[in-house]
């Protein structure tokens, strides 16, 4: 309450927040006390519980002792747990180990309090922060902090505070996951004599309805910490924290606290004290065992008012079960190539729109090349599909193209876009990571094996967890949990680092990527929008919680961790052993040189601190030297998994109940087995790709359909919410997730679905009707003209240079690890040349590429589920003046001076290679002028006659590919 009662939070969660802990509080079995240890005082009894003293012999302390009984506590609490909170273990880095501790799950509390003056420090169990910058207060104060899940290792817990001087009075442990018992004390009252109910009347109510209902009742706009103070059960059953009221002893009560104004930072109400006799009367009203005739369940009310219907939420049309519709009939049958084209056909015919006429060859082979592998055709490839009459001639050119290794390249990146690639961490240095290229290429690799979408989803998300056929495949299966690796990392920091940002950034990448979902947004509370709730994020959150990321190196450690070997276990080990053998020799030099330098005086001190410095430094180095082995920036199941408390507001400090992992509640909320002692992430996979999810086919086959046609059926592809926009054809949407589904998840089969259609074979160009009527083509009777994307033209350049090297890309020339010293005022920051694909170009989070980032290339720090595309001055200027284009344009003039031997056939061949068709006479005429007029001024400039030729070319090429028709395809 010290930290909710101020704030306006949204209803909705406080009630949703009851519903289910631990798989549902009501019928979770309640957890039995285990233990209670008075860090620095006698054995005592406290809330009936048996607590043990400092003499006990199931604890190691390494802290200061501290006692100090005459400090007042706020608030007051009873005369043993005053006792035992005043006299305490101090220290700036203190360790408790627990000991005798069964195997199995137990829940933890700490006391904490405050003497002096605030400080702050973390909180650690098993070295593993659960508190990060905890203000101790004002003296006087105490927290009970807690409970954390854990279980102990050989029989041991350990509980830790670093930072600033922690007081840490006693620990209380309970054994099971259940529900903590209430402990025993003062009723409320539960029959008012006539007396108490005047008093109540009188004196008690109108302040409550004067001075507190705006923020806590039932008819308040936003709850207030969750807390309702119109009706005696919201009074019982308290906000988000401890409860307001101690019934019998107002001193112990917050609420007295509050109104009184005593600490600074809790003030109700916030603007104006009560007077003195409301105060009184309230406490008063408290130590009768605040008697309260209200009958009415106020927070039944808001409960009902704001819990999610879980059956309504589930006719959203994105949230019915995919269904098998029925082919509609259409008056023009002669026009459909398949089922695809009546889905079409039957909406442009309601809407009185005839399709376009069939795209001409040429156009369409363009049109299918660069789709697919994202190059342009060969003249020879356009001229044998013009040729060949054959009615499967597209579907031989669309089988030739999807065999083709390009094809990963292109449809990879795509991915990439989605999962927001990037070979940098994103941290305030951008640390590089020098292993993400592994991920990018099992991409590339997956798609070009048409491996079926939902093993390319559980792969993805729990490779490490899958059964591997043999080594290779364990390696593959590895690399690619690179996906959650890749999750953003934040700030400077080591030992505070928010890991919850990270893990928001994973599943704000999941929900958007296989579910088309914003799920980061029930973060803080239910989401506003869709059928989502707190307790759904952070059942998804203890799953991530419990997987080990890799480390990639940040400001104040600059080396890398935790990496997966793609080695056997055993190979690694060795390594890992010989390693760890030669730094503590290495650290042992720098200790024993360090001891003679402190004895030494004069020369021999000056000449030892240099020894001591240089045997630093080679320590240093070693610690950030390769392994020996491979290694891949992947994941692996934490040391500890468990499941996680909802974070108040998002707020890692302050935590509420536990959450049970399980998978979205709107989706069937499939829980993990209480059996399963995994991070949960392959029974998440199986949860998404599940014949009961309406999502994952819908928003994987719209991505298809998105990059074939340029807008998705529906067109937000990463929101198929309430925010986000309906589906155009929502029949046709079903039926190619039916098909998705059918096929084995064949990516590969849902292109030549699409690619063979009649709609994907139309023409460019609408009729005015089709403007008139449908002026964003939503019922696509004609094809959508589309600008290449920016590694598109990029590519193109290359291949027109005859520079492009087709081998796929490896890892990026990064500085060693041992010469990292980035930081926050000094980042990581390169760009690497290279005539691959533009696919493999490296990609940092936080500076973008300057070629991508005048052509709208992703932004590699959110998903991208569609890109904009701008038209500026930039990207002329870039076209007639960068570097690349120059070198590029050079090399066709010379080849384009090697083809032919006059220029008119040396324009056929620029515009074959360039746009994919013949130039007509006029172009020919103009571009005959153009050369001859660039060739005078070449020659008036004084450029020598054997380069006048070359030069002339070049400024010719280079307005070529400053043509729109270079840039779109048709």
């Amino acid at each position: 309450m010290r930290y909710f009662l101020k704030s306006l939070i949204c209803s909705a969660a406080l009630f949703v927040l009851t519903s289910r802990i631990s798989g549902g509080a009501e019928s979770a079995e309640l957890a039995k006390f285990f233990r209670g240890l008075n860090l620095n005082g006698p054995a005592l009894t406290i809330d009936g519980n048996e607590w043990e003293g400092k003499d006990s012999k199931t604890y190691a302390c390494n802290g200061n002792a501290f006692e100090n009984q005459a400090v007042v506590l706020k608030p007051s609490t009873d005369a043993r747990r005053a006792q035992m909170i005043r006299s305490s273990r101090w220290g700036r880095s203190i360790d408790v180990e627990l000991q005798d501790i069964p195997a199995g799950d137990y829940q933890l509390f700490l006391y904490v309090w405050e003497d002096n003056d605030s400080t702050r420090f973390e909180i650690l169990l098993n070295d593993k922060t659960v508190i990060k910058q905890f203000d101790s207060g004002a003296g006087g104060s105490w927290r009970k902090l807690g409970p954390w899940l854990v279980s102990p290792a050989n029989g041991k817990i350990k509980l830790s505070a670093r930072g600033g001087d922690a007081n840490l009075s006693g620990i209380e442990i309970w054994s099971g996951r259940g529900e903590i018992p209430k402990p025993p004390g003062r009723e409320f009252v539960a029959a008012s004599t006539p007396e108490q109910v005047d008093f109540f009347e009188r004196k008690i109510r109108p302040v409550l309805a004067d001075h507190c209902y705006q923020c806590h009742s039932a008819g308040a706009e936003k709850l207030g910490g969750g807390l309702l103070l119109d009706s005696r059960i919201g009074i019982i059953k308290g906000g988000d924290s401890e409860p307001p009221i101690v019934p019998g002893d107002p001193n112990a009560s917050l609420l007295m606290t509050a109104i009184r104004h005593t600490d600074a930072s809790l003030k109700m109400p916030p603007k104006k004290k009560l007077a003195e006799m409301q105060i009184e009367d309230l406490a008063a009203w408290i130590r009768m065992g605040a008697p309260d005739p209200r009958t009415a369940d106020t927070t039944a009310h808001v409960k009902s008012k704001y819990t999610i219907d879980w059956d309504k939420a589930r006719e959203f049309w994105s949230l019915k079960p995919v269904r098998q519709p029925n082919v509609p009939a259409v008056r023009d049958t002669a026009w459909p190539r398949s089922d695809l084209d009546r889905f079409i056909l039957s909406r442009l015919e309601a809407n009185r729109l005839s399709p376009a006429p069939d795209a001409d060859r040429r156009t369409l082979i363009r049109r299918a090349t660069y789709d697919l592998i994202g190059l342009p055709p060969t003249p020879q490839e356009i001229d044998a599909f013009e040729k060949d009459q054959d009615s499967n001639a597209l579907a031989t050119v669309v089988d030739r193209l999807l065999a083709s290794p390009q094809y990963g390249e292109r449809w990879g990146r795509h991915w990439l876009d989605v999962v927001r690639y990037a070979d940098t961490a994103g941290d305030n240095s951008d640390f590089p990571i020098p292993q993400m290229y592994l991920y990018r290429n099992w991409v590339i690799d997956a798609v070009n094996r048409d491996l079926p979408y939902d093993r390319f989803v559980r792969e993805q998300l729990a490779g490490d967890l899958l059964p591997a056929a043999d080594e290779a495949s364990r390696r593959k299966q590895t690399i690619a949990t690179g996906y959650i690796a890749n999750a953003r990392r934040f700030g400077s920091r080591v030992d505070d680092y928010p890991q919850h940002l990270t893990i928001e950034d994973t599943i704000d990448n999941l929900g958007r990527a296989f579910l088309g979902t914003t799920i980061n947004c029930a973060r803080c509370h239910d989401h506003k929008f869709d059928p989502i709730s707190t307790q759904d994020y952070y059942a998804l959150y203890g799953i991530f919680h419990s997987t080990r990321y890799p480390w990639p190196g940040i400001e104040l450690e600059q080396k890398q961790r935790d990496l997966v070997p793609l080695v056997p276990a055993a190979a690694a080990a060795t390594a890992q052993a010989a390693k760890r053998t030669e730094q503590e020799r290495l650290d042992a030099e720098v200790r024993r040189l360090e001891k003679e330098r402190d004895a030494a005086q004069g020369e021999d001190r000056k000449r030892l601190d240099k020894a001591v410095q240089e045997a630093r430094n080679v320590a240093e180095r070693h610690s950030k030297s390769p392994l020996g082995f491979e290694v891949a920036y992947a994941v692996a199941d934490a040391a500890h998994v468990e499941d996680v408390r909802v974070q108040q507001k998002g707020d890692p400090a302050k935590t509420g109940p536990l959450v049970h992992r399980h998978f979205l509640t709107v989706l069937g909320g499939a829980e993990l087995p209480t059996d399963d002692r995994t991070s949960g992430r392959l029974r998440l996979a199986d949860w998404i790709v599940s014949p009961e999810n309406p999502l994952a086919a819908r928003v994987m086959v719209n991505r298809l359909w998105r990059y074939h046609f340029g807008t998705g059926i529906v067109p937000t592809p990463n929101d198929f919410g309430r925010q986000g926009k309906p589906p155009t054809h929502p029949e046709l949407l079903d039926w190619l997730a039916s098909r998705f589904v059918e096929s084995g998840w064949s990516i590969k089969v849902m292109h030549r679905l699409i690619m063979l259609s009649r709609v994907y074979r139309l023409a460019g160009s609408p009729s005015p009707d089709a403007l008139l009527r449908d002026p964003n083509n939503e019922g696509l009777s004609y094809f959508p003209r589309r600008r290449l994307d920016a590694e598109a033209i990029r590519d193109t350049l290359l291949v027109l240079g005859g520079s492009l090297d087709p081998t796929p890309g490896g890892p990026h020339p990064f500085p060693p690890q041992a010469e990292w010293k980035f930081t926050q005022h000094n980042p990581f920051k390169a760009v690497y040349e290279t005539n691959r694909r533009s696919v493999y170009l490296m990609t940092q989070r936080i500076q973008r590429h300057p070629y991508l980032s005048i052509f709208d290339g992703a932004d590699p720090s959110i998903s991208i589920g569609t890109r904009p595309t701008s038209t500026t001055p930039l990207q002329a200027l870039y076209l007639l003046n960068d570097p690349l284009v120059h070198e590029q344009s050079a090399r066709f003039a010379a080849r384009l001076l090697d083809l032919a031997p006059d220029d008119s056939r040396r324009f056929e061949q620029a515009y074959l290679l360039a746009v994919g068709r013949r130039p007509g006479s006029d172009e020919t005429d103009a571009a005959l002028k153009f050369l001859e007029a660039v060739r005078t001024e070449l020659r008036a400039g004084g450029v020598p006659a054997d380069q006048v030729d070359r030069e002339a070319w070049q400024s010719a090429v280079r307005a070529i590919f400053r043509l729109n028709e270079f840039v779109y395809v048709d």
